[in-house]
């Protein structure tokens, strides 16, 4: 069973926001156009991370 608030509330919000600041500050940003978009990478990793967490996540522990 998947957790839609964490998927849906979280994950993708954090991959969308990630992935426009990767792409829209680092013209911005001047010196700091790497730094810029090494966090923008890392927010939308972060992201997929807490997007795939979520699809594993239950309430009840499973045991076979």
């Amino acid at each position: 069973m998947a957790s839609k608030a964490i998927c849906v509330g979280v994950g993708i919000p954090m991959i969308v926001v990630g992935a426009l600041a990767a792409l829209l500050v680092p013209p911005a940003a001047g010196d700091l156009a790497g730094t810029a978009e090494f966090v923008g990478s890392l927010i939308g990793i972060l992201g997929a991370v807490f997007l795939i967490a979520g699809l594993f996540y239950t309430k009840e522990p499973v045991t076979h």
